[in-house]
């Protein structure tokens, strides 16, 4: 099994990246979606989470807002490292529960872990190759006022927000630049995929 750490930045089009790659064979485990799984209503997760946060966060299904949460967070680093030490340990151990279950069914499977704070969180060596996809701040601000209705100041709050994309670029060993045209990224993620393929039949070879 080859375990593929997809990472980027903010509206950098990971999500297109992973559908195009799951197209082709790949398994998707989306930190995102494990984040909603451990957050829901009533559980421990969401119980730190609203302890700290406060029930103004909810929804009138006592769901969480992310959209609320994240304004919150994203304003403020102190908040946004104590949200991390509450989903982050939960979240990790679901995404190794799965990993082991794939493993046992898939054993030449190439799994694409879809992991934001891939680098800012030192988990690199928890997956065998780092995939980046790369758009420039500018880009990944206009995408995030178009895609989110975000005001040009709270898109680059949330950009900057994070660490520069430019200087994971180092990190990667796989980097998808997505600022061309759809063509152009179909083109190198079915480079990219190829280059996967070759990798996993390579950790799979017996030691001689």
């Amino acid at each position: 099994m080859l375990n593929v750490g997809l990472t980027g930045g903010i509206a950098c089009g990971k999500s297109t990246i992973a559908r195009m790659l799951v197209e082709k064979g790949a398994i998707l485990i989306d930190f995102d979606d494990l984040a909603h799984a451990v957050e829901e209503p009533e559980g421990p997760v969401w119980r730190g989470i609203v302890s700290h946060f406060g029930e103004g966060i909810l929804l009138p299904d006592r769901q969480i807002d992310r959209r609320k949460l994240g304004a919150i967070v994203f304003a403020d680093r102190e908040k946004r490292d104590i949200l991390n030490r509450l989903v982050h340990p939960a979240v990790f151990a679901e995404w190794r529960r799965q990993l082991g279950e794939i493993e046992k069914t898939r054993a030449d499977a190439i799994v694409l872990s879809d992991v934001p704070l891939l680098i800012e969180a030192g988990l690199k060596t928890m997956v065998d190759v780092v995939l980046l996809v790369y758009l420039p701040p500018e880009g990944q601000i206009r995408r995030l006022m178009a895609r989110n209705g975000f005001t040009r100041k709270e898109a680059e709050r949330r950009v900057a927000a994070q660490m520069p994309i430019g200087e994971k670029i180092p990190q990667a060993d796989i980097v998808i630049r997505n600022e061309g045209s759809v063509e152009e990224t179909s083109r190198a993620v079915s480079q990219v995929w190829e280059e996967l393929r070759g990798r996993g039949r390579t950790q799979r070879l017996p030691d001689v």
